[in-house]
């Protein structure tokens, strides 16, 4: 079989998920090396050193760094209507989910004092997007549309170039990225990619601004970027390999829960498709599934490698059973193909985001529901959350106390201040009451 099938028993599952568990440190260790010596050439030589990383890695780099306005412009008029609809409605449905995480922050007022927070979008933030011959105009979506509501001032995207073929050689961006760029309000887009493009947002060049955060998924050498470059600029997340774990009854239908196991299987030869489920007859018949299909797959070679070395079919004793693995793995993605899923939900501490029910594919996250797909990865789901409105902001506090209030709570401060031996924080409260 394709697939390993286990039986839960306390120990072997657990052994089993170590492999998984693993491989994304392993990963990015062999990236740090090659990310850190593109990050230093950067930061020496700007622009010179990402136009020799882009002829070295990328082929080619384009006429111009920066994708002018009138070139978005050209891109959005001359595509196809259905695409742009279909962005359209998606970009609507991420509005409408993101907007209910605007926070407006608060004031606190009572007998002289008043406090609160303020909560402000940031100046500039750096999108990075992968493109090239393989664009994802989703993520420009994903990670725009929730900035933007943030009240972000700049929105800066690095996306690679895609080679357009022919005598010339040119390299421009690919059409669909500037479509949904336009879609999200993207205001500038630059053509670099990879680590070299999180160099070039975290420290600035002659041509691309400093950001004050770097946003979006990428490949190993992404990651490992935005892992070294982190305190010079703020990040998202450090995004693993992409992973989904399924919890299916004896009632799901194997050839859906094949399907949604696929949808990330083909991602990469790291991805993990993991099954949790009740019964050696769907396990089985999973299986058996998962080699019909990959024979129809145009990455089937991809998903196959995936499901050899990161796949996992575990049988279980329980619904909780399953819930305490699901947990333990903490994985990107969550399936319940389950008898009324919505009871159990609750019994989910750790995922990135759930799919509840047999028609709540996946992919459906992925492109349109309204929920991020930027989500934490490699069990990082114990403490990290999806990508959202909150990501693209920064909290200020303020206090302004009378004379009167700031009497009342002298003697309580000097006596905290005595505690820890700092006599200048306590003589700036006395200073002011000294007869």
């Amino acid at each position: 079989m394709i697939i390993r099938t286990i039986k839960a028993d306390g120990t072997s599952e657990f052994l089993a998920l170590e492999r998984m568990e693993k491989r994304s440190g392993e990963i990015g260790r062999e990236a740090d090396a090659a990310a850190r010596e593109i990050i230093e050439a950067v930061g020496r030589e700007g622009d010179a050193a990402l136009a020799r990383y882009g002829k070295a890695l990328d082929g080619g780099v384009p006429d111009s760094l920066e994708v002018g306005r009138d070139e978005i412009e050209r891109a959005y008029d001359g595509a196809d209507e259905g695409f742009k609809a279909a962005l359209r409605r998606a970009a609507d449905n991420i509005c409408a989910y993101h907007e209910r995480q605007i926070s407006r922050g608060y004031s606190i007022k009572s007998d002289g004092i008043m406090l609160g927070q303020i909560v402000r979008g940031l100046d500039r933030v750096g999108l990075y997007v992968p493109g090239g011959g393989a664009a994802y105009p989703s993520t420009v979506l994903m990670n725009g549309i929730p900035a933007r509501l943030a009240g972000v001032s700049e929105l800066v995207m690095a996306t690679p170039p895609m080679a357009l073929g022919g005598p010339d050689g040119r390299f421009a961006a690919n059409p669909d990225i500037l479509v949904a760029a336009r879609t999200a309000g993207i205001d500038r887009v630059f053509l670099v990619g990879g680590a070299q493009a999180i160099a070039a947002m975290a420290l600035g060049t002659e041509t691309v601004p400093r950001v004050d955060k770097i946003t979006g998924p990428g490949n190993v050498y992404v990651a490992a970027a935005k892992r070294l470059l982190y305190g010079k600029v703020d990040i998202d997340m450090i995004a693993g390999p992409s992973e989904i774990l399924i919890m299916a009854d004896d009632r799901a239908r194997p050839e859906f829960v094949a399907a949604d196991m696929l949808s990330q299987a083909e991602h990469d030869r790291n991805a993990a498709a993991l099954l949790l489920t009740l019964g050696d007859g769907m396990a089985a018949g999973v299986a058996a599934e998962l080699e019909a299909q990959l024979l129809r797959l145009e990455r089937g070679s991809v998903a196959r490698e995936s499901l050899e070395a990161f796949g996992l079919i575990i049988v279980c004793g329980s619904v909780g059973e399953m819930a305490a693995i699901a947990n333990r793995v903490a994985p990107e993605h969550l399936e319940i193909m389950m008898d009324r899923p919505m009871t159990v939900l609750p019994m989910i501490r750790n995922a990135g985001s759930v799919f509840c029910g047999d028609y709540a594919p996946e992919p459906l996250g992925d492109y349109y529901s309204g929920a991020n797909h930027v989500l934490p990865t490699s069990g990082t789901a114990r403490f990290a959350s999806p990508l959202g409105v909150y990501d693209f902001v920064k909290r200020m506090s303020y206090t302004c106390y009378t004379e009167d209030a700031l009497r009342a709570a002298a003697d309580d401060i000097v006596e905290i201040a005595g505690r820890e031996g700092l006599t200048a924080h306590a003589n700036a409260v006395k200073i002011r009451f000294r007869e």
